[in-house]
């Protein structure tokens, strides 16, 4: 393997000294684009197992996927790998086209035995992604015979059941559908692990930048490919983990870095007055909420749940820790998809919160931890939750880590509350409702693991309402579906969804082409440009 960049190795190198600065101060190379971000949550790069903010944006910058969608407009999506795609009279079978001529970066030729071969690995690997497959009837013993191909560039996918066709196509934008290179992979196979253990640290894409270097929270370096059709203007991009914002700030103000991503809204107000900087932004379908582990007894019962949506100071919160960062907002379908529900219900109301704790034999209050991210963001939400919950009489102790920590102990429902942020993973109302309206099976050694499980908590008869939706093919019946899975969890749900996500990103003025996409895997680097 060719050495690194002088460039590259100091940049991994420094990347460890984040909140400390060298005497000379020098602007970054023009071709090289330096971004500061918080990314403490990367745990692989495998295609088929990542399920994390920071690595499903990598994976969208050097993956391709089998479908993609407008940016601007979500409703219209096109062919990305595929070229072409027909569905059987009956609605179970797809046939897709693949394109011809393309190829990964490590040049070999990509084909329809690629696009099956990463589908059914991903089933195979069973890991925390493949349910977004494995929901149309794929197990690791049909795959095989269930997604076939049929020509060189052609390939059959055969589903359980005919379910709304642009469900479908949305699943297949996921970073699950990511395309990896057959014989690379392969190469590096051990055991009949169809290379896992290698792909979590390396790369096997076709997308505009391939993955050069990854150390765990210091340094991500993506290089451009020279085989992807339309050749990426910067020659690379590196990812700083730089966990302070105000290092983030400083940094950008002096040229270390070009683009800073954490910055809290007091560092956006001051940087948006100087003159070599621009600030952006744009609405995500991120959301910001609450889990209530449901094996905590105090937490499951029901007049708990609702009293708690009554101790958060929505609007406090939107204004101040998160002004720029995200609007109020409580149901489980950000604006913008279809069937969300827009209405607010909740809203501060102490008395109100105490006469239902009363009601739950729980005049006096009680104690509960929150395992809270250390982010700004973060850490300020949970201390001003910490703060109207005492109002109540309810003593929040916040346990602090970092992202994996977190998550980690959230994904083995270890927690009390957890103050997470949750991405849709397709543009489809069912990435939402699949995981917080319907849990199929709330044992602990359960397959299928959303977020209603990871709080331990069995929606009854919302599962099959989901379950429903997610067939209906008049798009008017299904948002009315949707609007009414909403209203049950936003009344008797163990999630406090507060806000919706706006992000910002604080860029040198000298930046050009950087996108921030309406989903945490379509934040865009493939055209950006340093002028």
């Amino acid at each position: 393997m060719k050495m690194l960049p002088k460039f590259l190795l100091s940049a991994a190198m420094v990347a460890t000294m984040a909140t400390s600065f060298s005497a000379v101060q020098a602007a970054t190379p023009p071709d090289t684009l330096v971004q500061a971000w918080q990314m403490d949550d990367i745990i692989s790069l495998d295609p088929a197992e990542v399920f994390e903010f920071t690595a499903s944006e990598l994976l969208g910058n050097t993956y391709e996927r089998l479908i993609a969608y407008d940016y601007k407009d979500v409703s219209k999506i096109y062919g990305e790998v595929a070229e072409s795609w027909t569905v059987s009279p009956d609605g179970k079978t797809f046939t897709f086209k693949i394109r011809q001529g393309k190829k990964f970066a490590s040049g070999n030729p990509l084909t329809a035995e690629d696009a099956v071969y990463s589908l059914q690995r991903a089933v195979m690997l069973d890991k925390s992604p493949a349910f977004i497959l494995g929901q149309f009837g794929f197990t690791k013993d049909t795959v095989k015979d269930k997604i076939k191909q049929t020509g060189p560039f052609e390939f059959t996918m055969e589903l359980d059941k005919s379910y709304a066709p642009t469900f479908v196509l949305y699943c297949m934008t996921s970073s699950v559908a990511s395309i990896v290179d057959k014989k690379l992979v392969m190469q590096n196979e051990k055991d009949g692990d169809m290379g896992y253990n290698w792909l979590k640290t390396k790369y096997a894409g076709s997308g505009p930048f391939s993955i050069r270097d990854w150390k765990a929270n210091e340094v991500v370096v993506l290089e451009r490919n020279p085989n992807y059709d339309k050749k990426a203007p910067l020659a690379r991009v590196i990812y700083r983990h730089i966990k302070e914002t105000a290092t983030q700030r400083l940094m950008l103000e002096k040229g270390d870095v070009d683009i800073a991503r954490n910055l809290n809204p007091e560092e956006i107000a001051a940087v948006s007055k100087n003159a070599d900087i621009k600030v952006d932004s744009g609405p995500k379908g991120g959301l910001w909420y609450l889990g209530l582990n449901q094996k905590n007894p105090n937490l499951a019962k029901p007049e708990v749940r609702k009293a708690l949506k009554y101790l958060v100071d929505y609007a406090a919160i939107a204004d101040t820790i998160m002004k720029n960062k995200g609007t109020v907002h409580q149901a489980f379908l950000p604006k913008g998809f279809l069937g969300a529900v827009t209405e607010n219900p909740y809203k501060l109301d102490v008395a109100k919160a105490k006469e239902l704790l009363a009601q739950a034999g729980l005049k006096d209050g009680f104690t509960v931890t929150m395992d809270t991210r250390s982010t700004a963001d973060v850490t300020g939400t949970a201390q001003a939750i910490q703060n109207t919950f005492a109002q109540a009489g309810v003593k929040l102790e916040i346990i602090p880590g970092d992202g994996k920590q977190t998550l980690t102990k959230y994904r083995a429902r270890q927690h009390d509350i957890y103050i997470g942020r949750w991405g849709a993973d397709y543009q489809d109302p069912n990435t939402n409702a699949d995981t917080f309206a319907a849990n199929d099976d709330n044992k602990d050694d359960a397959k299928a693991k959303p977020l209603s499980w990871r709080n331990a908590w069995d929606p009854g008869p919302l599962t099959a309402k989901t379950r429903a939706a997610v067939l209906e093919k008049d798009a008017e019946k299904r948002a009315t579906m949707y609007k009414e899975l909403q209203q049950a969890v936003m009344d008797d749900g163990p999630f406090i969804i507060y806000l919706q996500e706006i992000e910002v990103a604080a860029q040198r003025k000298n930046v050009d082409g950087f996108i921030i996409g309406p989903s945490f895997d379509t934040n865009s680097v493939a055209q950006a440009k340093k002028n």
